[in-house]
């Protein structure tokens, strides 16, 4: 099965991925070894630790596509971003195009939960890049303190307004500790996930790719047909088809098929 990663740390040097090409170079080789062929890069924006100029992103990014296609690895990447909640609200309608994807009317972008819990800062901050035009695809909400313990109920909103949610293999895989694994487990069997990525890092303590979620979703009670349309169908979508901008009715999301997953459904068939 070949995977599609829409959250992946391989740009080198910008910030706790890579240190340097050969390093993203390495990963990459391992990326494809494991049947991740697509991804899109996404290092931190708007991260007070990793200062980045959004605008650098996409020529970083065909500088490090063209060092993969000379070493002959089969992997394509897309110039993209994950959002911190610090700096979500530093950022212009021009500057979040840069790092989204999908066509005009349903561009989106990853926006990730702090671990310290969803708050009211956080909630705004959505609102800031919904009203600046796009929807939101949310990084490992699973994550977030109190997820189990009422943190989930707070997305309900987002939810409504038509966001998605994406887990981490590395929560699936235990890395970030019992309640993560246990959310994890829970929005992968149940449906409320869209996608499943890695956020991986190439480094050696997270150098874990897509690959890796399969197994680890199946363990969880998920079964095949699913596990395909987190880590390739469902993400297929969203790069080409986007995350429509209306609101979904309350009572269809996120799990029982939104019209996201109507539509991926009736792409999946062509």
């Amino acid at each position: 099965m070949s995977h599609i990663d829409l959250h992946l740390h391989l740009l080198p040097g910008v910030d706790d991925g890579p240190p340097d090409e050969a390093a993203s170079l390495v990963h990459a080789a391992r990326l494809a070894r494991e049947g991740v062929h697509e991804a899109t890069v996404t290092p931190h924006v708007g991260h007070p630790d990793y200062p980045l100029d959004v605008a650098t992103i996409a020529e970083r990014t065909r500088a490090l596509q063209a060092a993969i296609e000379v070493d002959g690895i089969e992997l394509l990447l897309h110039p993209g971003g994950e959002i911190h909640p610090l700096g979500a609200t530093a950022l212009a309608p021009g500057d979040l195009d840069l790092i989204a994807h999908g066509p005009r009317g349903a561009r989106w972008v990853l926006f990730e939960v702090p671990f310290a819990g969803i708050d009211a800062e956080w909630l705004a901050a959505c609102r800031h890049i919904r009203e600046s035009g796009f929807s939101l695809l949310i990084a490992h909400p699973e994550r977030a303190a109190g997820f189990l313990t009422g943190g989930h109920e707070l997305l309900r909103p987002e939810l409504g307004a038509g966001a998605l949610l994406q887990v981490n293999v590395c929560s699936l895989l235990g890395r970030h500790g019992p309640e993560a694994q246990e959310g994890a487990a829970r929005l992968v069997r149940d449906g409320d996930a869209y996608v499943l990525a890695s956020d991986g890092h190439g480094s050696p303590h997270r150098a874990h790719t897509l690959a890796a979620g399969t197994a680890a979703a199946r363990e969880a009670g998920v079964l095949p047909l699913r596990v395909e349309q987190l880590t390739r169908a469902n993400p297929r979508f969203l790069l080409r088809d986007g995350i429509p901008r209306e609101p979904h009715p309350r009572e269809r999301v996120p799990r029982r098929s939104s019209r996201v997953a109507a539509k991926a459904t009736a792409f999946n068939r062509r």
